[in-house]
């Protein structure tokens, strides 16, 4: 496996549930990090915690053009390259189609799918010039297997994977990885705002979730970990 030690990490997403705690192991793993969410309160306190200095966190929305642009500008204001991508960020509306406005159905397309492809747009050539990096997206397994409520969801999660495979043909003749994490039923706060009846207490710790970002940062130079599915013993379906 390789090191993470001096690495240059993006972790975008870095306020979440999730997010955070990566951060934290990729920090004492020794990772050079820069982190970015969309809470700047939250962002003080993961930068806080993880010793990142305030020059290297940026507070976003990433469904913006010109905000991933001004994220770029600021990571590279620090870091000469970028090593790892990390995109933690997104956002869950789980309602039946009776429900599901037109305005949320677009507001999931933008967060989890334009988002990503803003991010990829931004940082993909300078893993380009050296041939080299990481990219590791998190569409969830409902961006394998749909579930009843997750129209908008799985959308924006089947087009990401989609997307990414494409992109991974484009650079198929290169170093540059792509993974992606398929976690089913991780207790985050993704839960929190959607009206739905789980046992959270039977889900994933967010802690492992964290984890497992941290050992595919490590994945080693002679192969891909082209995805991972990590689901609670209890709802495996995939």
């Amino acid at each position: 496996m390789e090191s993470v030690k001096g690495k240059n990490i993006l972790v975008v997403g870095a306020t979440g549930s999730i997010g955070s705690r990566a951060a934290k192991l990729l920090a004492g793993s020794g990772a050079n990090l820069f982190l970015a969410g969309r809470n700047p309160e939250k962002l003080v306190a993961v930068a806080d915690q993880t010793s990142v200095p305030a020059e290297r966190t940026f507070s976003l929305d990433i469904s913006k053009p010109e905000e991933v642009q001004v994220l770029k500008e600021k990571y590279f204001s620090v870091y000469p390259s970028i090593d790892i991508l990390i995109n933690a960020a997104g956002i869950g509306i789980i309602k039946n189609m009776e429900q599901l406005s037109e305005v949320e159905f677009l507001r999931t397309l933008n967060y989890n799918l334009y988002g990503p492809f803003l991010l990829v747009k931004q940082f993909l050539p300078a893993m380009k010039e050296v041939k080299k990096g990481l990219i590791i997206n998190i569409p969830g397994v409902l961006g394998k297997v749909p579930m009843a409520g997750a129209a908008a969801y799985s959308a924006s999660k089947y087009g990401l994977v989609g997307m990414m495979q494409s992109i991974r043909e484009e650079i198929k003749r290169t170093d540059i990885r792509i993974t992606n994490l398929f976690m089913g039923g991780v207790d985050s706060s993704f839960w929190d705002t959607i009206d739905l009846r789980v046992q959270r207490d039977k889900m994933i710790q967010a802690d492992e979730a964290a984890k497992a970002i941290w050992f595919l940062c490590q994945q080693p130079a002679s192969g891909v970990v082209s995805e991972m599915v990590l689901q609670p013993f209890n709802h495996q379906v995939i």
